[in-house]
């Protein structure tokens, strides 16, 4: 099979490698796509902590596809189940994962490509922010995530404030549902129109969803007395530095939202089908560049850069 190899930051090169073979309990799918999460830019791009190459097909972990081979003690899942997976080598033809690491798709979604782990992984942060009818919410930085979010927060009934610095991620937030929109451009000028927004109160819940410095200390100011904080976005290039001072004086409740349990993943990723499934959440206008397997290099490129329109990017085989 042809499988994408990280050789090094900024490099890779497709090469051809067995097709594995599902072990007791695991099963193979033979991929359709894989979507180009967020968390791939650190090896795109290198840390001191990496080592190279990676695995054929690594870090690739937002597959979908066709099961085609099943190992000893399958009991639920057969050949010619589609599939969302939870495994992580998936810029790939084909990749294998455990019985109860992939979810079925219905019948109602089978034109539809599903990055499940993405998708799931939203649902998750919107479960952990406990986000009511009739809330504040502000969204601090609109990509896929923060998109999603909005379109899940405002469906709820909340009223959403969405902040990015591009034009476009503001016009698909307003196409979501967000109520306001904000330019991330003047930390001062956001702070001061969101308090006019809330009569001086500030939100009740904000998501930081871009995984840098500037927008974490712009979400705490902007979070009411006795809010939530919910934290989203990626932190993977070193320490971070917070005004515990205004934290604690706030009040505030700060929730790390990221999972490690896989099987909460996997009920994250069953939500997101059911809650397409139902129109609740359409991720469609949101998969906005696809790349076959032998341009992954472009679509990392892609990320990375983040051209005007862009909001997500696929791998497609």
């Amino acid at each position: 099979m042809r499988a994408a190899v990280l050789t090094g930051p900024s490099q890779a090169r497709l090469e051809r490698v067995p097709i594995p073979e599902p072990a007791s309990g695991m099963v193979r799918v033979r991929l359709e796509g894989c979507g180009v999460c967020g968390s791939n830019l650190a090896p795109w791009e290198g840390r001191p902590w990496f080592k190279y190459p990676f695995a054929p097909g690594e870090p690739g972990h937002e597959g979908w596809g066709v099961v085609d081979a099943v190992g000893p003690d399958v009991t639920a899942i057969r050949p010619g189940d589609r599939v969302a997976t939870l495994a992580y080598h998936s810029y790939a033809e084909y990749d294998l994962a455990a019985e109860d690491h992939v979810v079925q798709l219905p019948p109602a979604l089978k034109s539809l490509p599903f990055p499940g782990e993405a998708l799931g992984c939203a649902v998750n942060v919107f479960k952990r922010s406990n986000i009511k009818a009739g809330e504040k919410v502000a969204i601090v930085g609109i990509g896929f995530l923060g998109a999603v979010l909005t379109q899940l927060a405002s469906g709820a009934g909340a009223d959403v404030v969405a902040i990015s610095r591009r034009p476009f991620a503001l016009e698909m937030a307003r196409s979501l549902g967000a109520a306001n929109t904000l330019v991330m451009d003047d930390h001062a000028k956001i702070i001061a129109r969101v308090q006019e927004m809330t009569r001086g109160s500030g939100c009740d819940c904000v998501i930081e969803a871009v995984g840098q410095q500037w927008p974490l200390d712009l979400a705490a100011e902007l979070a009411r007395e006795r809010g939530r904080l919910i934290i989203a976005g990626y932190h993977q290039d070193g320490p971070r530095q917070v005004n515990m001072q205004l934290w604690n004086w706030r009040g505030l409740d700060v929730i790390n939202a990221h999972e490690r349990d896989p099987q909460v993943y996997v009920s994250g990723i069953r939500a997101a089908v059911d809650a397409v499934r139902q129109g609740h959440l359409d991720p469609t206008p949101l998969f906005t560049h696809q790349f076959g397997l032998d341009d992954v290099s472009d679509a990392f490129e892609c990320m990375r850069g983040r051209p005007d329109r862009f909001m997500k990017a696929l791998v497609s085989l």
